[in-house]
């Protein structure tokens, strides 16, 4: 909403104009063109973003983090305000599946205003397992928005031959 100074003198209300804004003649649209082009840019800028990403159909994925440590293939997801309720570990066809869904409700309350935002998006992602995994032994443990999910696995020791290095003739 555009901002319109108003004073009081001898019991009258009156507007004031900012002396380096000017409003625009004849009081159209009772504001200051400043005002009412950042009004105009804020309205723009809010279609557009809704167009480009529509807030009902919101792609989220969380972070990943895939590592093979002591005999084990570690997998670790940020989710972040998310219930361990909403997420589903599953192993299928040789893959470690990991999928849920995040319900955010923001609330900011302050003098004058009550703001809402509310986001949702349903995430999924597959990481093929390692050969020989064990995946009866897997455990999945969720602590403070970071899931970590523990994958024994077989050493494999590698074949490894030297290869001697000759001088050039």
């Amino acid at each position: 909403m555009p901002e319109i100074r108003v004073t009081k003198e001898n019991g009258v209300l009156t507007h004031r104009p900012e002396a380096y804004f000017p409003t625009l003649p004849f009081g159209l649209f009772g504001a200051n063109p400043f005002g009412l082009m950042k009004r105009f840019t804020e309205e723009m800028d809010t279609s557009f973003a809704n167009l480009v990403n529509p807030p009902e159909f919101e792609v989220w994925a969380p972070p990943l983090e895939v590592k093979h440590k002591d005999g084990n293939f570690i997998v670790t997801a940020e989710l972040p305000g998310i219930p361990k309720e909403e997420v589903k570990v599953e192993v299928i066809d040789e893959a470690l599946v990991i999928e849920g869904e995040k319900k955010l409700v923001k609330e900011k309350k302050e003098e004058g205003f009550f703001r809402t935002e509310r986001s949702y998006g349903k995430f999924y992602r597959s990481i093929p397992l390692p050969k020989g995994a064990k995946a009866d032994q897997i455990k999945a443990e969720l602590n403070n928005g970071i899931l970590e999910v523990v994958i024994p696995v077989p050493e494999v020791k590698p074949a490894l031959r030297n290869i001697p290095i000759q001088a050039a003739k």
